[in-house]
């Protein structure tokens, strides 16, 4: 059996500050240490071992139980992490007031009880943490329970019990709007738009839904935030980057001016920006488009916005994003240079990044480097793409993954090859849930440009192919393709001899 890599994962994610902390918080403790010498030893370690650990610690008794040893270092880090951040998110420090609470009561020390009971409650209704809100007012109705027996009459209980079904009702609420983004998220994740009619009938339902459409329905900040979030996703999914920006604005504003919700909605807040920031590509306002992403950036060294996972949004986001504002630029060359520091900090972050990042990302490089003509080099990405295909994400991205793999092999004049792939790739999207003809347009045109022998076959196939694709793209549903590869100033560039990213700028001039 291959052994655990957790510890190794979890020793390798600290921080100093964290080990620091660690160290510490162990001088302290009294006995044998045996867990720091194995702490030490793979903190050490590139690539986890546990040959090489057994073999360093061969001599100690400890080492004939290893896993054990692990397992109470495991705990030990955990717990490390847990008073080290014990008071840096208000869920922690709510719940370290609630056992506060707790053993005051049990000590009998009510009056004390109440001062942490009303404290914490002040904090849980500024930060509109509702679980902790109607747990303090259960306590609240337990002290109340003993002013009772001690004659003490101060406190009324009706009042008490209309804050809680206040409470209640905005918890159900918030949990509402929760399942329904659910839902939204489903469909974006999985095909970054809605593809098909049954999906489309499935967001037109969310955004005809009476939490979403009705006035006043959201009954607290945070739910407010996730109801224009849910709106801005839902005219995402349907292409809609005018709705959609309104919307995401409106979430970008709500929290902006409550400061608490927005630490605590850190990651909507980042996804907020990164939809914003492609509402901006999409109606070529690239200078607000930089900005955005200088903006993304910063937010880096704010507080509540600098733990791990946030700090890997918005690397993810922000450089995914920034490839789409240049390709959309048609400044590819500007993309490929910003690979590499792209791949430094992908080894960096390593396993953090989660799949759909990683997805996204390889196809942005695939899509720079075709931009400016090194196709070998697209292709060895697109590979990559097409060999880790996930059958319930992205699908977007894998279909028009497999698309411009056949404009990387005709531009690669491996036109034998070609057919083969052809009949690949059609049986792949004919098995596919998709309402799309620009995709079949285009590769029977590429079959027949594989076919065509003299320049002059070729240049007839696209000015076909041109007409062809221009008028399916009248439909605004068929536009999709666009965001993905710019098949109109790819068969421009074939037609006029120039560069793929000539062509691009050429089209921006004329737009």
């Amino acid at each position: 059996m291959k052994p655990s890599t957790e510890l190794f994962k979890l020793i390798k994610s600290l921080t100093k500050s964290e080990k620091r902390f660690f160290k510490l918080s162990s001088s302290l403790q009294s006995g044998d240490k045996n867990y720091l010498k194995i702490f030490d030893y793979i903190e050490k370690q590139v690539v986890y071992n546990e040959d090489d650990l057994k073999k360093a610690f061969a001599k100690e008794t400890f080492i004939k139980h290893l896993p054990s040893e692990k397992n109470h270092l495991y705990k030990l880090v955990l717990k490390s992490l847990r008073s080290f951040y014990s008071e840096q998110s208000v869920s922690s420090l709510l719940k370290q007031e609630i056992k506060n609470v707790e053993v005051l009561y049990n000590k009998a020390l009510y009056k004390e009880c109440e001062k942490f009971v009303a404290r914490a409650k002040e904090i849980a209704k500024d930060h509109e943490k509702f679980y902790y809100w109607y747990e303090l007012l259960s306590w609240e109705k337990k002290l109340l329970e003993e002013a009772y027996e001690a004659g003490e009459f101060t406190t009324d209980l009706d009042q008490l019990v209309e804050e809680e079904e206040m409470v209640i009702a905005k918890l159900r609420n918030l949990a509402e709007y929760q399942v329904i983004y659910s839902k939204i998220n489903l469909i974006f994740r999985s095909g970054g738009f809605s593809r098909t009619e049954s999906e489309n009938a499935i967001v037109e339902g969310i955004a005809d839904y009476h939490l979403i459409k009705g006035k006043n329905t959201a009954l607290s900040t945070r739910a407010a935030s996730m109801c224009y979030y849910i709106k801005g996703l839902c005219a995402a999914t349907n292409r809609n980057y005018a709705d959609s920006f309104q919307f995401f604005n409106k979430t970008r504003e709500i929290l902006d001016h409550n400061p608490n919700i927005k630490i605590d909605s850190a990651q909507r807040y980042v996804m907020t920006m990164s939809h914003l920031l492609r509402c901006y590509i999409d109606s070529k306002d690239f200078e607000n488009a930089q900005k955005m992403i200088v903006d993304m950036r910063a937010l880096e060294t704010v507080k509540g916005f600098n733990s791990t996972d946030i700090l890997v949004r918005l690397f993810s986001n922000s450089y995914n994003q920034e490839l789409t504002l240049l390709h959309a630029m048609g400044e590819f060359q500007k993309s490929v240079d910003l690979i590499p520091k792209i791949e430094e900090l992908q080894t960096f972050y390593g396993e953090k990044i989660n799949k759909e990042y990683e997805v996204v990302l390889t196809y942005n490089k695939a899509y720079s480097y075709f931009g400016i003509g090194e196709y070998k080099k697209a292709l060895s990405y697109i590979n990559l793409v097409l060999n880790d295909n996930e059958q319930n994400l992205r699908q977007d991205i894998y279909s028009f993954s497999r698309l411009i793999n056949l404009v990387l092999h005709f531009e690669l004049e491996n036109y034998d090859f070609l057919e083969y792939v052809i009949k690949s790739t059609n049986r792949y999207l004919n098995k596919q849930e998709r309402d799309y003809e620009a995709e079949t347009v285009c590769i029977k045109h590429i079959r027949k440009l594989a076919k065509a022998v003299t320049n002059s076959e070729k240049t007839l196939v696209l000015n076909q192919m041109q007409k062809d694709i221009c008028k399916v793209l009248e439909n605004h549903h068929e536009q999709a393709l666009l965001e993905y590869f710019n098949v109109i100033a790819w068969i421009e560039s074939k037609l006029n001899k120039i560069s793929y990213s000539e062509a691009v700028k050429k089209e921006l001039v004329i737009s």
